[in-house]
């Protein structure tokens, strides 16, 4: 006989990583950051900032963006709106050719799931853009690779640990959060 329940299985995956991945990317790499978890969850930047006591700003968003089918970090304050157009525009593509991820290709490519991605211990490596905003910190908190994590990290080292790009990805009518 076949067993019925078989077929209501969720097969989706599940996130593989966690915020050991991050600590022992941290070690092997010998960066002056850490990993903070808290008894709250910190999914939103307003959380996480709420959780550490810092400007929203202060938070750095990790999103994967898909340009010509192809997966790419945007490193960008929590007080900001990436604009589509200028991130399309330092890529050289149209408009038309760059979109968020979906939710299951973010935990595909990243093995962490959306509001815990950190931009540091991932699968592999991916070009990497950050906003010019996210300079005005010396350290920022991003996803630490689970929903209740954070790393704490220098700004400077982040930008240099994940070769990212600095350029202007804020809308140009926002003010600096």
């Amino acid at each position: 006989t076949t067993d019925k329940r078989r077929t209501t299985i969720d097969h989706r995956p599940n996130p593989m990583r966690t915020p050991d991945h991050v600590r022992a990317f941290i070690k092997a790499h010998n960066l002056p950051a850490q990993v903070l978890e808290f008894d709250a969850p910190t999914r939103t930047t307003e959380e996480a900032a709420r959780v550490v006591g810092v400007p929203v700003g202060q938070i750095v968003k990790t999103l994967v963006f898909v340009v010509r089918g192809e997966p790419y970090l945007v490193l960008a304050s929590g007080a900001t709106r990436v604009d589509y157009r200028a991130l399309a525009r330092v890529l050289g593509v149209s408009r038309k050719r760059v979109r968020l991820a979906r939710p299951e290709e973010v935990l595909t490519w990243t093995e962490y799931p959306v509001g815990a991605v950190p931009p540091i211990a991932l699968p592999r490596a991916f070009p990497t853009l950050m906003d010019e905003r996210l300079l005005q910190w010396e350290a920022v908190y991003a996803g630490g690779g689970a929903a209740h994590a954070l790393l704490f990290i220098p700004v400077k080292i982040l930008q240099e640990v994940t070769g990212a790009q600095v350029a202007r990805l804020h809308r140009e009518n926002e003010t600096p959060g």
